[in-house]
């Protein structure tokens, strides 16, 4: 059956809250242990960071689902100044799984949009669990085609299980929503920067990830499907997950080794929940790195570029 929780850091947390009793019953019964639990405790320290440094592809979907994970509006409050929300899409209606507005980035004006998802299951549900619908990605449209207008450059953050597919959303069109973003992104005359810092899931990650730079968190992953979704498609077997997530080659050391993501920002051992802060501080600061590059290209040259960077994605070469 395959594991659907990262249930590692809860196992390590009982081997500590055991070992913390041994310490202190030693200390009851006045034997003096010290040098014997430094030795134990390096050793399980070593055997977790082992552990984080060699999870399967699996593991590193299910850290990247991880319900205390960051959402969009954490790095927002972290990264950005003079936060102004927008809403809607002047067509249908507002989707809370999809947010948008305008910010101060170092003094520089600039769009922020991305996937939220929620912590617990009533946030989850107010956002459909991060699944956005059509009108979500005609929000999008609207901002980036407005961010273009005012010179604003864009900086989109993905993290969904995918574009929400129930009825409703094919029946107002999210194929086509989708599509007309891929095709906005690709045009726009602004820098444009994207970070992976959850899930990738499917075409709802696409839509906001073509730009001129990628950037994704170490236990982030980015994917075509879900591994469930093509372990049910090309096996008929949801429950070779597992098998699949290594056959798909999403983690974001794959990702960049495709030549798809152009940086990793690592996180803590444990995953970014542990140390949101200092996560948060190196992807701020690769941000401005990212930005500031981009900002001496002309507008030209800039489109050029993004051109040929997509047209570079998936190319390969026959024997």
């Amino acid at each position: 059956m395959v594991k659907r929780h990262f249930d590692y850091e809860e196992k390590y947390k009982n081997l500590q809250g055991k070992f913390e009793e041994l310490q202190e019953l030693s200390r009851s019964l006045q034997f003096d242990l010290t040098d014997e639990f430094k030795i134990m405790e390096d050793k399980m320290q070593d055997i977790r960071d082992n552990k984080y440094q060699n999870l399967t592809a699996w593991e590193k979907i299910l850290l990247s689902r991880h319900s205390e994970r960051p959402t969009i509006r954490d790095y927002i409050d972290f990264i950005f100044d003079d936060w102004i929300e927008m809403h809607g899409d002047r067509c249908y209606g507002d989707d809370r799984a999809m947010i948008g507005g305008i910010a101060s980035f170092n003094g520089i004006p600039v769009t922020v949009l991305g996937h939220q998802k929620g912590r617990g299951t009533n946030e989850n549900l107010h956002t459909n669990f991060g699944m956005s619908h059509p009108e979500g990605y005609r929000k999008v449209e609207r901002l980036l085609l407005q961010a273009e207008k005012f010179n604003r450059p864009v900086f989109t953050f993905i993290d969904t299980p995918g574009a929400y597919p129930g009825v409703g959303a094919e029946e107002r069109g999210q194929a086509g929503a989708i599509a007309r973003v891929l095709m906005t992104l690709s045009s726009l005359k602004v820098p444009v920067i994207a970070v992976v810092t959850g899930e990738g899931g499917s075409g709802g990650a696409l839509a906001l990830a073509v730009s001129d730079r990628l950037l994704m968190l170490s236990n982030s992953v980015f994917s075509v499907a879900s591994a469930e979704a093509c372990a049910s498609i090309i096996w008929k077997d949801a429950g070779r997950a597992e098998e699949m997530a290594s056959a798909l080659k999403l983690t974001a050391q794959d990702i960049r080794d495709l030549g798809i993501a152009d940086e990793i920002v690592e996180e803590p051992t444990g995953g970014v929940h542990k140390d949101f802060e200092s996560t948060a501080k190196n992807l701020q600061d690769r941000l401005e790195s990212n930005l500031q590059e981009l900002l001496l290209i002309e507008r030209h040259e800039l489109l050029e570029q993004r051109y040929i960077r997509l047209r570079n994605i998936g190319k390969f070469q026959e024997d």
